[in-house]
């Protein structure tokens, strides 16, 4: 198989970079926080050879995709219309949408509100959830001395500092803390009383990255190469744009108020690793899973993958491509 070509679509007012192989019914693949097309490297390929089209678009904000300045400019309504667009560019009336981390939340909702022209979904990492009844920053966990990461994000300029002093290091960092490889050795350490920091929390003096931890080894799914390829994307764009996103889930659960009681009402897939910190930090996560029906009544599958951590795709490409084509093909019509 060739490799994937890209080209620039206008969409919803913005321009976006994609990622495509192959012919036949479109399927559409967001990323997640922080990567790019790049992420879906072995699935836009093993896509392609089943015989659909593959589009991994760079996400609003990120890699060659235009990135608005202002916050207000990636809501979850701008995100939505991004890929109403696509298909538009694309002239295709409907695709399976595929989400990882931001992109699941962004695939859910989607395929919540516009099932016109979203006929299936498959999120990996993150379950729909249903609308709280306060305002999400609200809610999150912060003491005197550490504050959960999101909430670290929210004041535009602070993160950006960190993470752009070394696209490098903190690609790494990130890759490796947050994957199975990484959640092991945390928890061996832990165990050894060799380290006391609470995954999720950063702490106040310290900044996100120190004492996270980089690999003796890299993983045997990420290499160097993969590595240089975010940090490059990142030491050119900032991270202005994807932190945007989190400073905008106050806003989104305003927004979505009057859509709370909006079912899932196409086909959908759930995919995780039980060493991700998404499914393992919040408490009543196994419960809220064991209920996920209740919230998307046309669940075909969950398939939770052992010792995978949070980059799903990446960390378990065969077992993630094959659930993706199973579940594409069992779909009607």
């Amino acid at each position: 198989m060739s490799t994937p070509s890209q080209r620039l679509i206008e969409s919803n007012g913005i321009r976006l970079n994609i990622a495509e192989q192959g012919k036949g019914p479109p399927v559409i693949l967001c990323h997640g926080f922080p990567e790019s097309w790049y992420s879906w490297r072995h699935q836009i390929a093993a896509l392609a050879e089943a015989g659909f089209h593959a589009v991994a678009p760079d996400m609003r904000g990120y890699g060659k995709s235009d990135r608005p300045e202002a916050i207000d400019q990636y809501t979850i309504f701008h995100l939505i219309g991004d890929l109403v667009g696509l298909l538009d560019a694309l002239e295709a009336p409907t695709a399976v949408v595929v989400g990882h981390d931001w992109g699941a939340q962004i695939a859910w909702q989607a395929a919540r509100l516009r099932p016109d022209r979203f006929r299936a979904v498959a999120s990996l990492s993150v379950p729909l959830r249903p609308r709280g009844s306060a305002r999400p920053t609200s809610t999150m966990p912060q003491t005197a001395d550490a504050q959960f990461y999101q909430l670290y994000f929210q004041q535009p300029g602070v993160a950006e500092a960190e993470l752009e002093r070394d696209p490098g290091v903190t690609i790494l960092s990130m890759l490796y803390g947050a994957s199975g490889q990484g959640a092991a050795a945390f928890r061996a350490a832990a165990a050894r009383g060799e380290v006391t920091r609470v995954p999720g929390m950063v702490p106040r003096a310290e900044g996100m990255l120190r004492g996270s931890g980089t690999p003796p080894t890299l993983p045997p799914w990420l290499s160097k190469a993969d590595i240089d390829f975010y940090a490059g994307e990142f030491r050119r764009t900032g991270f202005r744009g994807p932190l945007n996103y989190y400073r905008n889930v106050d806003r989104n659960w305003e927004l979505m108020a009057a859509f709370a009681g909006v079912a899932v009402k196409v086909p959908a897939l759930f995919v995780a690793g039980d060493h991700d910190m998404v499914m393992a930090a919040p408490p009543g996560m196994d419960q809220h899973l064991a209920n996920l029906r209740q919230f998307v009544p046309t669940l075909r599958d969950v398939q939770i993958l052992p010792g995978c951590g949070h980059w799903t795709q990446q960390e378990r490409p065969s077992e993630v491509s094959a659930a993706i084509i199973d579940f594409i093909r069992g779909l009607p019509g």
